[in-house]
């Protein structure tokens, strides 16, 4: 994918060199020079030294090939502002650092696809929402040797309108995974056995690495690169 990280801080840092292991083309943008020139000699990104809210910057930037827009500067303003430029060059999807919760609104508006608030922000969530939309690790468990992990049930999931008992009574659903939640329009449901699985439902799955990815797998929801990383 294409992205554009508007600031290079520390944590702009570490993100964009995530995403460049990861094999994508990332393109940073930062006010400050050395910063700039730190990115592209430590991690060969493209460094664009500007301000991300002034339209001549993000041109050259190449802000309309965008796949992604990240904004990770200090301060909300600019990264609504930034926000605001991305949507209307046509980023794909947007995300955003959020640092006072009462932006959020205006940041809805602006076409961001997801901020984080700063208190909870973790650069895990943000790689994975980059790059895996409906997969999220929402935790770990054990030191690592289990995960709480997040799937989006696609419309042709073979788990769609099925209950619960029905799923794990299938031989191809791993019977050491754990259906914990389903997150459905606003609302977390504890699941019982009766309980119908729907598509766009986000599920819950609690399980080791191995029986984590034949779950997703069962649900239709499978990407290599990222069950690779979280392996």
């Amino acid at each position: 994918m294409y992205i554009v990280v508007a600031g290079a801080g520390l944590m702009g840092r570490e993100l964009i060199k995530r995403l460049v292991d990861n094999k994508h083309d990332v393109v940073a943008i930062d006010v400050d020079a050395e910063v700039c020139n730190r990115v592209y000699r430590n991690y060969g990104a493209v460094s664009v030294n500007g301000d991300a809210t002034d339209v001549d910057v993000l041109e050259e930037a190449e802000i309309e090939r965008a796949d992604v827009a990240v904004g990770l500067m200090g301060r909300d303003a600019n990264n609504l502002s930034f926000a605001l430029l991305a949507d209307s060059y046509g980023a794909n999807r947007i995300f955003t650092r959020m640092r006072n919760s009462k932006y959020e609104d205006a940041y809805r508006a602006a076409g961001v696809t997801k901020a984080i608030n700063i208190v909870n922000l973790y650069l895990d969530q943000f790689s994975l929402e980059i790059e895996q939309p409906k997969l999220q690790r929402a935790a770990t468990l054990g030191g690592g040797e289990a995960s709480i992990v997040i799937v989006e049930v696609p419309e042709n999931s073979p788990g769609a309108n099925e209950t619960i008992a029905e799923i794990t009574k299938n031989k191809k659903f791993p019977t050491e995974c754990v259906i914990a939640g389903i997150y459905r329009e606003d609302e977390f449901i504890i699941p019982r056995g009766n309980q119908e699985i729907l598509p766009g439902d986000r599920v819950f799955l609690a399980a080791a690495f191995s029986n984590i990815r034949k779950a997703a797998k069962f649900l239709g929801v499978e990407s290599k690169s990222w069950f690779k990383r979280l392996g």
